[in-house]
Order: C-alpha cells, then sequence, then structure tokens
C-alpha cells in the first residue's frame, strides 16, 4: 500500500547544524512537539512519551550530518509508524520539513488536522530558535 502524503514546512532564521541540534534532542519534544507529547523521559536508553494514546516509545535515527531526523513512534498496541523529517539550508537559514502520511482508516478530515497539528509543531520549533 502507498499512503497519500502531505509535505509541511517551515523556514527557520537558523542555521541548519542548530536547528538540527536541538530538534535531534528528544528532552526537547515536550518544548515544541505538543501534537506528539507531553512529557518524555529516557528509561533504560530508551524515550518515553506520554500521549493521550498511553505511553509511546520514541526513536530517533541516529545523529548524521544530513539532517535526517526521522523516527518510530511506536504506540502501547505495538504498532509503529515512521515519520521522515529533515532539516536542511534555506539560504542563510534552515527548512524543516515533516511528511504527514495519510495512514489506512484516516478520514480526510483526521489528515487535515494531522497536518495542521504538524504544522503548528513546525511553528513552535521556529518561535523557540529565532
Amino acid at each position: 500500500m502507498i499512503y497519500e502524503s502531505l509535505h509541511v514546512s517551515v523556514a527557520i532564521a537558523r542555521s541548519p547544524a542548530e536547528v538540527y541540534a536541538f530538534a535531534a534532542n528528544p528532552a526537547n519534544l515536550p518544548r515544541w512537539a505538543a501534537g506528539l507529547t507531553g512529557s518524555i523521559e529516557q528509561v533504560d536508553g530508551r524515550w518515553l512519551g506520554q500521549t493521550p494514546a498511553g505511553t509511546v516509545e520514541i526513536s530517533f535515527a541516529p545523529h548524521n550530518a544530513f539532517g535526517i531526523l526521522d523516527h518510530d513512534v511506536t504506540f502501547p498496541s505495538g504498532e509503529t509508524f515512521y515519520n521522515p523529517l529533515r532539516v536542511f539550508a534555506n539560504g542563510e537559514g534552515s527548512e524543516i520539513v515533516f511528511t504527514v502520511f495519510r495512514r489506512e482508516g484516516t478520514s480526510p478530515e483526521a489528515f487535515e488536522t494531522d497536518a495542521a497539528t504538524v504544522l503548528a509543531d513546525l511553528r513552535t520549533l521556529k518561535s523557540l530558535l529565532e
């Protein structure tokens, strides 16, 4: 199956290295990714976030020089969602892009809500870094 997708992006007036360093630190997620988690803690080397759906595990791609912040979110049901997230240069600043997938069973309205939530989170990240 191929999912419908939407790329949500925000320009940030900070270097890609600065945006990446902040966004790659899972401890910072509650500060800018309210759509994902309200709190997070590291337990036995795993990052666990609290959501309305219960405790989720968030696993980021290893640190890299390419601005790849892809991450898996594993829900209490055991279901895992892959979330592509990238930071790259945009002139003298950065662009951060999150790909929102419309997964099976997701209504068009829920898909639009997911994308709006991601945009709000990215705008919060922008406001924190500028």
